[in-house]
């Protein structure tokens, strides 16, 4: 896979494909910096500490039968695995699988102007010790 427009990505929270109503994903792995830097040294040094993700989702929102507002509310509180892909083709070294375990610390069915496309977004905190995989397979 080369450069490509993010048009089909493959969106599962809780093994629940939400995909067609997702409009935004971002995961950002971020790492705690620690500097070991001693006497001696000409320039500050650092080692990678713990690993952290603030997975973010916003969708396009839906009260139907296994859309959005159904999956979300179900597992509020709940530490659920999401799993992300750049297309919805199957798994490969060129459609590699993003999963974590997070847990459902926000969800607000409702925060929309009148006349607004009803629209939902969260944030949830990596709760994964082993942190994320990246399956090719």
């Amino acid at each position: 896979m080369s450069t490509f427009a993010a048009l089909d990505l493959r969106v599962e929270v809780n093994s629940v494909d939400l995909s067609d109503w997702c409009t935004k994903v971002t995961w950002p792995v971020e790492y705690d910096q620690q500097e070991d830097t001693a006497f001696g040294d000409n320039a500050r040094s650092r080692l990678a500490g713990l690993q952290d993700i603030d997975l973010s989702l916003e969708f396009n929102q839906d009260f139907g039968a296994s859309a959005v507002d159904q999956t979300i509310s179900a597992i509020d509180g709940t530490v659920v695995a999401v799993k992300v892909r750049p297309t919805s083709a199957a798994i490969s070294a060129t459609n590699p699988e993003y999963v974590a375990s997070f847990l459902v610390a926000e969800y607000s069915p409702f925060d929309n102007s009148v006349g607004d496309l009803a629209t939902t977004s969260m944030s949830w905190p990596l709760s994964d010790a082993d942190g994320y995989a990246r399956n090719t397979a």
